[in-house]
């Protein structure tokens, strides 16, 4: 089976230094501390391919140097380049940088669609877009998720799941499903601003709890549901003095508003409570502003995102494996409506088994001012 591979080797650098996406800022996330995460994320997906028999089926057809052959390479899977151009790389901040752009993507894409049989590409919802774009629905697509947002119902729930489908799409167990390919305005989303999209459908292999959804909102009738939630939450966090690390997303904006702080919409605050009152120590926080607060028994208040249902993974990668390992399980706090959580399940993807593992099992979610339900985390 010939199997499409292509690499946005820039996707996910914002995520950590909460720049919320990567399009137009690689300076930036650099100057901030980032560093290139796509590639090592691949290499998970090519690892958990190899320990399956049906990988010897596979011939993948990729792109030159960064866009795939160079972590092909490490690997024993039969290989074909599309050598569209020559790939330069630009010094920045240490870090050497590809000159690649969203017509890479595009031009391989289009290259590919009438040679295999699926085309997986790592990246975000960007790079999602690129390719529907190139390929419209003349071949299945599958997204290795790598970059930050990943609001699309086109990706695998992690890089080990996209193999996973992989291999149930080969053994003809994955199901084709029709599936929005949607993205936001990362300068308006950078500003807290909500400019979402739809651009297009693609088909999709899905197979049950590896795929995602598309990112949902609340529905109207839950508003006056969640309010309610927020007030009685909002008047414990006020009762209880310490650090507290407030997530992202419109439900925890209303938390962050109710104590009167002027927190960020769509990144991570620091808050210190004390003697009834809330004080912002930081500001839309990146992964090193959190690990500085670690040593203070800081407590968590996140949400899920609907549709995708994820906790920890999509949009808040300030959240990182080495953050919440110094966390402790009930230091978490979970807020959602009952529709967020009605499949009876809630993701995380941190890229570190350790720390996945020991958040998974079970979780309290906050689901009414007086409920809570316990939900799986897988």
């Amino acid at each position: 089976m010939r199997v499409g591979l292509i690499i946005n080797p820039i996707a996910g650098m914002g995520g950590k230094v909460a720049l919320k996406g990567t399009d137009g800022v690689v300076e930036e996330a650099i100057k901030r501390g980032a560093k290139p995460i796509a590639a090592d994320l691949v290499r998970l997906f090519l690892d958990e391919l190899s320990h399956y028999e049906e990988a010897r089926k596979i011939e993948f057809l990729t792109g030159p140097g960064p866009l795939g052959e160079d972590v092909l390479r490490e690997f024993d899977f039969p290989r074909e380049v599309i050598r569209h151009r020559e790939i330069s790389y630009r010094p920045v901040g240490g870090i050497r940088i590809p000159d690649t752009t969203s017509e890479d993507t595009k031009g391989l894409a289009r290259g590919m669609a009438e040679k295999v049989e699926l085309l997986l590409f790592a990246g975000g919802d960007g790079t999602a877009r690129d390719v529907v774009e190139a390929v419209d629905k003349k071949v299945p697509i599958l997204g290795i998720p790598t970059g930050v947002k990943m609001y699309s119902g086109v990706f695998a729930a992690s890089p080990e799941d996209a193999a996973r489908v992989l291999v149930e799409f080969i053994r003809g167990r994955a199901g084709l499903e029709e599936r929005e390919v949607r993205d936001m305005d990362e300068e308006a989303y950078r500003k807290d601003e909500v400019r979402a999209r739809t651009y297009g459908k693609a088909i999709v292999p899905v197979v049950e709890t590896l795929v995602q959804g598309s990112k949902e909102g609340v529905p109207l009738d839950e508003e006056e549901e969640l309010e309610a939630i927020v007030g009685a939450l909002a008047e414990e966090i006020l009762g209880s003095d310490g650090v507290y690390f407030l997530g992202s997303g419109s439900t925890i904006k209303r938390i962050k508003d109710a104590l009167g702080i002027d927190g960020t919409l769509l990144g991570v605050d620091v808050v210190e409570v004390k003697g009834g009152r809330a004080r912002l120590l930081v500001k839309d926080a990146t992964e090193k502003d959190l690990l500085r607060f670690v040593d203070r028994n800081p407590k968590i208040v996140v949400t899920v995102i609907g549709g995708l249902n994820f906790l920890f993974g999509r949009g808040n990668q300030q959240f990182s494996a080495e953050v919440l390992r110094h966390i402790p399980k009930e230091n978490i706090t979970v807020v959602a409506t009952p529709s967020k959580v009605q499949n009876g399940f809630i993701r995380v993807y941190t890229g570190d088994r350790g720390v996945d593992e020991k958040l998974r099992g079970y979780i309290k979610v906050r689901v009414s001012p007086w409920m809570e339900r316990l939900v799986k985390v897988v």
